[in-house]
């Protein structure tokens, strides 16, 4: 089996990549399922509805998110109905969604789960102790897919290799900069600090750099725009598992450019 997972969809640069490769991607690579970020996908911050079946469209099986998830209010109106689409596990019980879903697809039961890390990120409850008490649960899956959304490279690596083993893989996103990091670890699981980004290459993580750099020069508040670029990028990784094992055999960084007409 092979498994696609998409760094963070930012805007509509994002969308318009998905919706031109993701199709032929998934047709040529032979892939058999596919998740990717969602939390950025609906001007930078969180998903609409209509957004979310663009993707689903497009041949995305599960959608992830991270700490944007709530920043828009329509995503309050159908996260508890749409199961494969997810928000970090370890969020405030008050949030609604859920974490994780187990999908079946060609004869797999696969799981993917959705946490956040601590360090320089919004609050959230302690990802160890979600993910034990999730493991704890023991339910039935042949794969376990986690996107862990966090700031901080060492808290994803951490995490990574406690749950070694235990995990098919473990993929970090939030940064939008892709890692050049991806391996197996010692007992097994896949593992990249960050995925990177699906959007415009000319911005600064999918934001117009014209306010970034405000903010960044002289720390007076402004409003991120996503950008608008010739050049688009899909980012991710391939991960190929053992159909007899179900464990991870390889996991491919994928860097897609795509230059528009």
């Amino acid at each position: 089996m092979k498994v696609l997972m998409l760094g963070d969809v930012y805007g509509s640069e994002g969308r318009l990549i998905l919706q031109q490769e993701l199709p032929s991607l998934i047709t040529d690579q032979k892939i058999d399922f596919v998740v990717a970020n969602g939390e950025n996908v609906t001007h930078g911050k969180s998903i609409t509805f209509k957004h979310f079946q663009a993707l689903k469209s497009f041949g995305v099986d599960v959608i992830t998110s991270g700490n944007h998830i709530f920043k828009n209010k329509a995503v309050l109106d159908y996260i508890a109905s749409t199961p494969d689409l997810l928000k970090p596990l370890n969020m405030s019980s008050y949030t609604p969604g859920s974490g994780y879903v187990i999908v079946k697809k060609n004869d797999k039961k696969i799981c993917v789960l959705n946490l956040m890390g601590t360090s320089f990120m919004d609050k959230a409850n302690n990802p160890y102790e979600a993910m034990d008490a999730f493991l704890a649960q023991k339910l039935v899956y042949d794969l376990l897919l986690v996107d862990f959304h966090a700031e901080a490279s060492a808290e994803k690596a951490a995490f990574a290799w406690n749950y070694d083993g235990q995990v098919t893989a473990v993929v970090g996103t939030h940064t939008h900069v892709q890692t050049a990091d991806e391996r197996l670890l010692p007992k097994g699981s896949a593992f990249i600090t960050d995925l990177g980004m699906c959007g415009a290459t000319d911005s600064i993580i999918g934001a117009d750099p014209k306010n970034v750099i405000i903010k960044e020069k002289t720390g007076l508040p402004v409003v991120f725009e996503p950008a608008t670029s010739i050049h688009q990028q899909l980012c991710g990784v391939i991960i190929e598992i053992n159909d007899q094992t179900n464990q991870a055999m390889e996991i491919k960084r994928i860097f897609l450019k795509k230059t528009k007409n």
